[in-house]
């Protein structure tokens, strides 16, 4: 594998990273690679490289074999923990979200914040008309997925809330 080779390579891994796709394979004349990345963590260059010395190394041994196809190794899986439970507070109409009363103000609810049933946690603005959005169940804000100031629409969750 020759430098240009080498660098067209590093930038597939970068492309293929930064688009989230888990698995690629590529096969040319005299090159077959295949890149499978493992949850988040992926597989790094280094890990290309180790798997070319190996595959050269098993040349050099058996100088009449070819290479063989690499497969990058594969990140360890992470030993799956029970999936916690969380409670989405979704969107009962189309509109625009907005977390705070108004501009400057601030917000409703942040993470970490405990709510109770009935609790007011953010404004949907639909037609000119502002409506509070309460909580339907008591507990702690985990996570906001809705963004200030943009569309939402019916159905679509706001906010995740670990049960009490």
């Amino acid at each position: 594998m020759d430098s240009n080779q080498l660098e067209e390579l590093r930038e597939l891994v970068d492309f293929l990273k930064t688009e989230g796709i888990a698995e690629f394979d590529m096969e040319r004349a005299d090159l077959k690679v295949r890149i499978k990345f493992a949850g988040a963590a992926g597989a790094s260059l280094s890990d290309l490289a180790l798997a070319r010395q190996i595959a050269n190394a098993g040349e050099e041994h058996n100088p009449g074999l070819s290479a063989a196809p690499i497969a990058m190794p594969v990140a360890a899986a992470p030993v799956a923990e029970p999936e916690e439970k969380l409670h989405e507070v979704k969107s009962p109409i189309v509109g625009t979200f907005y977390d705070a009363p108004s501009p400057g103000a601030p917000s409703f609810v942040k993470i970490g914040d405990q709510v109770e049933v009935g609790q007011v946690i953010c404004i949907v603005e639909a037609m000119k008309l502002m409506n509070e959005i309460e909580s339907d169940v008591a507990g702690e804000i985990v996570k906001r997925i809705a963004v200030a100031g943009k569309p939402v629409e019916y159905g679509q969750p706001l906010f995740a809330i670990r049960p009490r």
